[in-house]
């Protein structure tokens, strides 16, 4: 049973506290490890990635086996179904549509100085994407991490992927071609990580690492960025559904219990103004998780970590959905344009009966890698600019360096800093000569 509460209990603040402060994610000590296993492929290299690979993956591989050969990549692609085929290139058009809008102008201008100003976008030179590796890996995932990077344009893209025993999920090969990706490395791990950091003999470096892992990978992540950059740090999924009686019990329970299959940490929150819709969105669910294939899992989420609220207004429910900040909000609501300005934090937003967030994670085009812990009260989802940088220009005329050199000049003595002002004031001095 899910934690049930309601705005007009005398405990409801302490109660929506200290559900907003349950601890979800898995994070054992695991940081010495990946400290170690760091610096063992920065040592050793391919050496060192081959033998923990053989230890963790129990695959024996060699420098030349690291990454799957064209034969072999054609080879899994052509056990793809056409069916599932087809859908993979549906969900890559549709993401590769809505990614192309995201990107940035450049700019230049002239201000009243004379100054001219601007910036320009460039693309990291190389991205390597991780994938959770074995017959369990997502090919959703590639799409969404390869094919942004590729809209940016990324000239060099990379994806680790292990391979446990040799298993590999030919849809996730399929997906990593048609997203573009230029090779497929078969490791995994804190390793894979390193080496895509740090590069060895037979991994070339790359300039910005994304995907989703497990504890090892996220300590990786953590360890290396700086020298590379990462997109985000993702803990457990996690829904969180508005609803005000007006939708289909059932369909609200199928919502949550689709981010609670994810993980036994996953978390489903139901907010609603409907008593009504809470005890039939209950019922809902109770009877889906007498026969949902990840029952278990999906149960024990929701048992640990689910939670229905009951409140009296539309505007309560938003307000307690800002503090939580969710990953994925559905608006299940007969109005919910109405509702969408109150909502300032939130990964994605699902407006209306007919959008699950399961279109998202597939086909719907936005990016199904959005912040998680709250994190969505200062960052964003995936995007096209995680794959780019700003870089700022500018250009001084006689006139503009004539109008506002001398305030730099004030402010470089003012901070002591003898050598830039001096750089300013030799300009300035030519242009009185």
């Amino acid at each position: 049973m899910p934690q049930i509460l309601s705005s007009t209990d005398a405990d409801f603040e302490a109660r929506f506290t200290a559900l907003l402060g349950m601890k979800r994610e898995d994070s054992p000590d695991v940081d010495a490890t990946v400290a170690a296993i760091i610096a063992d492929v920065r040592t050793r290299g391919d050496a060192a990635v081959i033998e923990l690979t053989a230890t963790f993956d129990k695959l024996e591989l060699t420098p030349e086996t690291l990454a799957f050969t064209q034969a072999e990549i054609d080879a899994y692609c052509a056990q793809v179904t056409p069916k599932d085929r087809t859908a993979l290139e549906l969900a890559a058009d549709r993401i590769r549509a809505y990614h192309d809008r995201q990107k940035p102008d450049d700019a230049r201008w002239t201000d009243d100085t004379g100054a001219e100003l601007g910036w320009r976008w460039s693309a990291v030179s190389a991205a390597g994407l991780y994938v959770p590796g074995g017959q369990a890996s997502y090919p959703s995932s590639v799409l969404m991490n390869a094919i942004p990077a590729k809209v940016a344009g990324v000239e060099r893209l990379a994806i680790a992927c292990p391979t446990p025993g040799g298993a590999v999920n030919p849809l996730v090969i399929l997906a990593a071609k048609i997203s573009g990706v230029d090779v497929i490395y078969r490791i995994g791990g804190a390793q894979a990580i390193a080496a895509l950091a740090y590069g060895t003999d037979s991994i070339a470096p790359v300039d910005k690492i994304t995907g989703p892992g497990n504890a090892y990978v996220a300590a990786a992540k953590r360890r290396v960025f700086g020298r590379v950059g990462i997109d985000m740090i993702a803990g457990p999924s996690e829904i969180l559904v508005i609803g005000d009686g007006t939708c289909d019990p059932d369909w609200i329970a199928l919502d949550l219990l689709s981010q609670a299959e994810h993980d036994q940490v996953a978390q489903s929150i139901l907010i609603t103004t409907s008593q009504a819709e809470a005890d039939a969105v209950i019922a809902a669910v109770d009877a889906h998780l007498q026969v949902l294939e990840r029952r278990e899992i999906a149960g024990a989420s929701w048992r640990d970590y689910g939670a229905v609220v009951v409140v009296e207004t539309l505007a309560q429910a938003a307000a307690l959905s800002n503090r939580v900040a969710p990953e994925h909000l559905e608006l299940c609501v007969d109005d919910p344009d109405a509702l969408l300005p109150a909502l300032r934090h939130a990964g994605a937003i699902f407006l209306g009966h007919w959008t699950p967030e399961a279109i998202g994670d597939y086909v719907g085009g936005p990016n199904h890698v959005l912040p998680t812990a709250r994190s969505a009260r200062f960052s964003s989802g995936l995007s096209v600019l995680d794959f780019m940088k700003r870089t700022t220009l500018a250009r001084m005329t006689p006139d503009a360096l004539r109008a506002i050199g001398p305030a730099a000049e004030t402010l470089a003595i003012s901070e002591s800093l003898q050598a830039h002002g001096l750089s300013v004031r030799a300009r300035l001095n030519k242009l009185n000569d």
